[in-house]
């Protein structure tokens, strides 16, 4: 996708430098700036301190940390232990073990460097065709809503910044403009991070979608009055009775708009499938520091990036990540390879 009228990818390998180069999402949306990853400790810390997030991209930033790690160290032992230890980086997205694993099973080790690398290339293509394979299925759905003007709710980012092209709850979207289509997306600014106003209202800026920015509350209300038609969100893992793992909050829209009778979809890339993990109480909940709560960082006045703590002095807080939705709240699942119900996706991947 474009930022500034320029085609970009998540992630890249840089054969000039042989490194690999990812956006900063730290820095979004005030700054844009590319990061080059040297090391294998430059990728684990990419990914634990959320320069890079959503479930396909981390996978993909995992497998090229281990591409950096076989370029200090060729040891196929001392791969097999990065594998583990990154792992550890972010629990709740399936697709960081998905692609090390990957890596584990399909490295030469005659050639270890050049054939992880060859992997990672591979991973990154399959993902932008998965994901623009869900745009294509998604885009079935908008077009059988019957309106002029049509309104989606969205939650956190799972756009094109959350995978390395397209994205998957906002390729449907993506597709709808490039077919004509009138759309308004309302985008929930998904404290505590506000990946939702700084990534996916950035996204949406550069790519001319039709949107507002509303605070995490407000969907509820909206729903009530018959000003969203359909809702769309992406996931960091579903297991396999259909319940899903997404950022924290998902859960409260589901519920509003089954409330509401609103249908309810998630787009899922077959990768973020997890049928090891039988329901949704298995996976595991990221708890994250409670710094994310307590500071605010934006633009002052004078076009200043400045950090403000919004506690009281003594406060603490509780950070989970990520809840779970139970799949009888999920309407269906949008995938690459089609539109399913919770209870078909065992028998589809």
């Amino acid at each position: 996708m474009k930022i500034k009228g320029k085609h970009y990818f998540t992630i890249w390998y840089n054969d000039k430098e042989d490194n690999v180069c990812i956006i900063d999402q730290t820095k979004l949306p005030f700054s844009f700036e590319i990061k080059k990853l040297n090391t294998y400790e430059d990728g684990f810390n990419a990914i634990k301190s959320m320069l890079v997030r959503g479930a396909p991209l981390i996978g993909a930033t995992a497998a090229y940390s281990l591409f950096l790690a076989a370029k200090d160290n060729e040891d196929p032992d001392h791969i097999i232990k990065k594998i583990e230890h990154i792992k550890t980086a972010r629990p709740t997205a399936v697709n960081l073990a998905w692609a090390t694993d990957r890596i584990a099973k399909s490295f030469d080790r005659k050639d270890i460097k050049n054939s992880i690398l060859k992997e990672c290339k591979k991973i990154c293509e399959e993902d932008i065709k998965i994901s623009e394979d869900i745009g294509v299925e998604g885009l079935k759905l908008i077009n059988s809503i019957n309106k002029d003007n049509i309104n989606i709710l969205t939650h956190c980012n799972a756009g094109w910044l959350a995978t390395i092209d397209w994205g998957t709850a906002t390729a449907p979207i993506y597709k709808a403009r490039d077919a004509g289509i009138n759309i308004n997306v309302w985008v929930d600014e998904t404290r505590p991070r506000n990946q939702g106003s700084s990534l996916t209202a950035y996204e949406f800026q550069n790519e001319n979608i039709n949107h507002k920015i509303i605070a995490d509350n407000t969907g509820g209300i909206l729903m009530q009055r018959g000003m969203v038609d359909i809702c769309i969100v992406g996931t960091d893992r579903v297991s396999k009775n259909g319940d899903v793992a997404n950022k924290i909050g998902t859960y409260l829209k589901a519920l509003a708009a089954k409330d509401n009778g609103i249908p309810f979809y998630v787009a899922l890339p077959s990768t973020t499938y997890d049928k090891k993990i039988l329901k949704g109480h298995d996976i595991p909940i990221e708890e994250r520091s409670d710094e994310e709560l307590k500071f605010v960082t934006g633009l002052d006045e004078h076009d200043q990036i400045k950090t403000v703590n919004i506690y009281p002095k003594n406060s603490t807080g509780l950070n989970y990540g990520f809840d779970i939705t139970p799949s009888d709240l999920v309407t269906g699942f949008i995938t690459e390879k089609g539109i399913f119900k919770p209870s078909e996706l065992k028998d589809v991947f």
